[in-house]
């Protein structure tokens, strides 16, 4: 029995592997979703919710799908089932991810075969009632903590969240294995750390805090990615292949090109997608260094085939996008977060999603103040009150959200370099 259960959960592992290196048909959030994100504080700090609401409205802009943080501080797997009815079936959710792990164990202190049994039961008791409530439902593994990544795969707690992920499999819900993920991309920083070999800790990469628990934005970000990639995030938003002899459109996948004009070494053309690239904000793209997002989320290609040899520079809407040779347009290049100016946002679609960052934050403090009041003022009138004011408001930022995130067409321009100060 128990060589068979073995195997029973490496199978499981091994699909969920596979499952995480291979490109879903389509992303699992549909028009029309609620999504709820249960878990404890790692959930309650709001940070990877927010970097899949806007991962969402940016690559599917025309399914409206909303998002509610039912993350609790120091909560467990037991905590969110008696939470259930309030903050997940009361929002009529239709997905509910799922992220405990780490304070059932007690950060290691109970990690024993009782709180394993009570993880387990209260697994079971929220997927059973997330079946029988229509609602469909995402098991992810523990986050991972500040162990050694070479020598915390056999720990209590990823085989602890192997039999959570095995038994929701097993009672028809879904699993996602955040932990395996993100032990890769500690592994990346190890590396790296090693490279720079520095020998203060605090000027050392991490997915962490000071405790080794709670995560930092590099940490948010590896949840979301390995979040995402569960749900089946494909890796590619659009591409477009045109060729400057002929000026002509090669290829479009997910875009349309138009207007296509060549005047002289100058290329003109007009390209509207049907998504747009994830991206954050000055500088973030740094953790791409660690969290593969623009191989695996965010390739948004641009080929132009049959330029002269030379650097040339591509502009859309009159903002740089960056300077690249004819061998790399040929090639074809992500232009998903380049930019020739790392002060500011590269490309338009850049831009909007950096102003969406500012909306979405909004949304998420006012949802906060409501929080805080339901916590603290529980029996003052202002708490009702204020839930009824703040509702259309929060209506008013979804809308925000989704005119910001919306595609527009945008005029690119591919043409020679221009010397740089120092080459003159």
């Amino acid at each position: 029995m128990r060589l068979l259960r073995m195997c029973w959960l490496a199978l499981l592992i091994a699909n969920l592997v596979a499952c995480s290196s291979a490109f879903a048909e389509d992303f699992a959030l549909r028009d029309g979703d609620t999504v709820v994100f249960l878990g404890d504080s790692l959930t309650a700090a709001r940070t990877y919710g927010k970097f899949i609401e806007n991962y969402t409205l940016l690559r599917y802009p025309n399914r409206k799908v909303r998002f509610i943080n039912a993350g609790f501080g120091g909560d467990t797997a037991e905590g969110g089932l008696k939470r259930l009815e309030r903050d997940v079936f009361a929002h009529k959710a239709t997905v509910l991810t799922v992220a405990f792990g780490t304070n059932d164990i007690g950060w290691g202190v109970y990690a024993d075969e009782e709180h394993k049994r009570k993880y387990l039961d209260a697994v079971r008791g929220i997927v059973t009632a997330c079946r029988e409530r229509g609602v469909r439902v995402y098991l992810c593994s523990a986050a991972v903590t500040a162990a050694d990544p070479a020598k915390s795969e056999d720990s209590f707690l990823q085989k602890m969240c192997d039999e959570g992920m095995a038994l929701s499999k097993s009672l028809g819900g879904e699993a996602i294995d955040v932990q395996r993920s993100m032990r890769e991309v500690q592994k990346r920083v190890a590396v790296w750390n090693e490279k720079v070999n520095t020998k203060d800790d605090a000027k050392k990469d991490s997915l962490h805090v000071a405790d080794g628990v709670h995560l930092n934005d590099l940490g948010q970000l590896a949840m979301a990615f390995a979040i995402l990639k569960g749900l089946g995030a494909p890796a590619d938003v659009s591409s477009a292949t045109l060729d400057f002899a002929e000026a002509k459109v090669v290829a479009a996948d997910g875009c349309e090109v138009t207007k296509v004009n060549r005047d002289g070494e100058r290329l003109e053309f007009t390209r509207l997608d049907e998504g747009l690239p994830f991206n954050h904000g000055i500088f973030f793209a740094l953790h791409y260094r660690f969290v593969p997002v623009p191989a695996e989320l965010n390739r948004y290609l641009l080929s132009v085939k049959n330029l002269p040899a030379g650097k040339y520079d591509v502009s859309a809407d009159d903002r740089a996008v960056g300077s690249f040779t004819a061998a790399q347009l040929s090639e074809g290049v992500n232009i998903a977060s380049t930019t020739a100016n790392a002060w500011q946002p590269g490309g338009p679609w850049n831009a909007q999603a950096d102003a969406l960052v500012h909306v979405t934050n909004a949304r998420s403090e006012l949802a906060v103040g409501n929080l805080l009041g339901r916590l603290h003022l529980s029996n003052n009138p202002l708490v009702e009150e204020l839930a009824t004011a703040t509702q259309p408001t929060n209506e008013r930022l979804e809308e925000l959200q989704r005119l910001i995130a919306k595609p527009r067409p945008y005029r690119f321009v591919v043409q020679p370099a221009k010397p740089s100060e120092k080459a003159k």
